[in-house]
């Protein structure tokens, strides 16, 4: 097992980056099947189509990616939430009239 991989900040990254890929490539074919705006055709009506679909899918990763791992990131500090447990309580609630 390489080094790198069993550092533990870097394979959090690398997993979160993949999941902002896959959003990215959802994205990307979800703008394509529903055709917005008539998107597709534009590019598929260009004779550098394919240069498009790259520049659109390298900018989709780029932002779905970074904020993927960046959501990662601030979420490392963070207490785990309590899962169930405890007993509800009433908060007063302090009502004025118009």
């Amino acid at each position: 097992m390489p080094r790198l991989v069993r550092h533990r900040l870097l394979r959090l990254l690398a997993i979160n980056l993949a999941i902002g890929v896959s959003a990215a490539v959802l994205m990307l074919g979800g703008l394509l099947a529903l055709n917005p705006l008539r998107l597709r055709d534009l590019i598929l009506a260009d004779q550098a189509g394919g240069a498009a679909l790259g520049l659109l899918l390298f900018g989709f990763v780029v932002t779905f990616g970074s904020t993927a791992m960046g959501t990662a990131i601030m979420a490392l500090g963070r207490k785990p939430e309590r899962k169930g447990g405890g007993t509800p309580q009433r908060v007063p609630a302090r009502v004025r009239a118009l």
